[in-house]
């Protein structure tokens, strides 16, 4: 039996993994602001602690932790899924917003990691799955300042791949692209309110009508992602990154693709910065 803790567990991706891992017989220490909105769901079931937990509060994510190993006595997997998305153009965006959304999204997933990290490392063995998204991987118009807590999440996992696997804790990047989901209702996405004409049929004023458009049109089942997520912790050799969705595969070979011819064309350029006798790679 594994044991998990799962932010944001109240909906979407969090409720659907807890719903996933208490069927096979797994724990799970599920946190969400009001954990009532859990146990609405699940009942009183054996393997399930519903815990407080507003992730930009560190002080409360370790109380959540520590509450987690006195019932259960170890922290098997944890699956920083808490997060919310914020739409409009990069100038469009407040310092207010972009604070607030690097509150939880990477600032909250930090806090977190930081109160579970000490129990994987004592028992020498754990995974850590941060959600990230197609949108930390390649920049959208209109999802600037939210993709680039997801760019962060990214870097912050692949250092923590590598710190964490001497003490025998794996880390996975889960992204998702288009799901099914409430992510892009009102209930997990901000609108910045400050339009700018100037926006207004470019491609970042656009997005703001499609997201609306695509609220529960999306090609991604959100259940069959928490199977998935299933099969990536039970792996004996989880990936490092684990794209879901046909789109975000789409996204991420055309991204490849985009890089290479752009470095194939400014190749000697890059090259030239070394000092002579030098360089490390050859044209």
């Amino acid at each position: 039996m594994k044991v998990w803790f799962i932010t944001g567990a109240s909906r979407g991706f969090g409720a659907l993994m807890t719903k996933e891992a208490l069927a096979s017989g797994d724990a799970v220490i599920a946190t969400a602001r009001n954990p009532k909105t859990v146990t609405g769901q699940f009942g009183d079931h054996p393997n399930l602690l519903a815990v407080a937990l507003d992730v930009t509060n560190e002080a409360q994510a370790k109380e959540a932790a520590a509450a987690g190993i006195a019932r259960f006595g170890r922290i098997d997997v944890l699956a920083n899924n808490a997060g919310y998305g914020l739409l409009g153009a990069v100038e469009e965006a407040t310092a207010e917003e972009v604070e607030r959304l690097y509150a939880t999204n990477v600032f909250g997933l930090l806090k977190v990691t930081r109160a579970v990290l000490p129990y994987m490392r004592r028992q020498r063995s754990g995974h850590v799955l941060n959600f990230s998204s197609i949108g930390g991987y390649f920049g959208y118009p209109g999802w600037g300042v939210y993709g680039s807590t997801k760019f962060a999440v990214e870097g912050l996992s692949e250092s923590m791949a590598a710190e964490l696997e001497p003490f025998g804790i794996k880390v996975t990047i889960v992204e998702p692209g288009f799901f099914r989901t409430d992510f892009l209702a009102d209930t997990s996405l901000a609108i910045s309110p400050a339009s700018i004409a100037d926006y207004e049929g470019t491609p970042a004023g656009n997005m703001r009508s499609f997201a609306a458009d695509a609220n529960h049109a999306q090609p991604g089942n959100p259940a069959k992602l928490a199977a998935g997520i299933m099969t990536i912790v039970n792996s004996p050799n989880p990936p490092l990154r684990m794209p879901f969705g046909s789109d975000t595969v789409a996204v991420i070979e055309e991204q490849h693709a985009s890089v290479e011819k752009e470095l194939a064309i400014w190749r000697q350029l890059a090259l030239s910065t070394d000092f002579p006798n030098e360089a490390t790679a050859s044209a």
